[in-house]
């Protein structure tokens, strides 16, 4: 792997930083609850990225491989997942005035990471490209895991200071749910690329 490091490096940013179900939901945490509120969102997402790589890593794709529907099975429930939040998002503030609307929590982010088809296809493309099954495979699985750690820290980041900087402009509350709506418009557009 030593001598892919770059090329693993490059795949991490790609595929971290990119819109995806994640970042999104960070940035709208970020965006409508503040920073405070925010962390649990986030730490469930690198929590939770974490150990569905070390789980991968650790011989689930030779799950994915004996049981063919394994895949279909999660993806289905992460795009109702998905769906699901989006629907959350866009309509957060037509709930009535006596219920308050919740930050995303560690708990949605964090086994979210396990239906999420995105970042599972990204883990198993990952692994089944940059680890060497049959020489350093230890080497190889720590280096991995932590340059995916750190890409899932750097990115949680950035599109957290995405919604903050999104947040100076909210001056009406038309802007507030306009943003939601985008919000949750880039998680159905999230599902609609798992099946294209």
């Amino acid at each position: 792997m030593l001598s892919h490091i770059i090329s693993l490096l490059l795949f991490g940013v790609a595929t971290s930083f990119s819109p995806g179900p994640n970042n999104i939901m960070t940035a709208y945490t970020m965006f409508n609850f503040g920073f405070k509120k925010t962390i649990p969102t986030i730490l469930g997402v690198i929590t939770g990225w974490t150990v569905l790589i070390i789980v991968l890593q650790l011989g689930s794709s030779a799950v994915f491989q004996k049981i063919d529907n394994l895949q279909n099975i999660i993806k289905i429930f992460g795009s109702f997942f998905l769906i699901y939040m989006a629907y959350k998002i866009s309509f957060v503030k037509d709930k009535s005035e006596k219920t308050s609307p919740k930050p995303i929590t560690f708990i949605n982010t964090f086994f979210f990471q396990f239906i999420n088809p995105k970042g599972i296809i990204i883990a198993l493309v990952g692994i089944s490209t940059f680890i060497d099954v049959q020489n350093n495979f230890l080497r190889d699985t720590i280096i991995f895991t932590i340059v995916f750690f750190l890409m899932a820290v750097s990115s949680q980041a950035a599109w957290c200071l995405t919604g903050k900087y999104m947040r100076k402009f909210a001056t009406t509350d038309r802007f507030i749910q306009n943003f939601n709506y985008s919000m949750s418009f880039l998680l159905i557009v999230c599902v609609i690329l798992f099946y294209v």
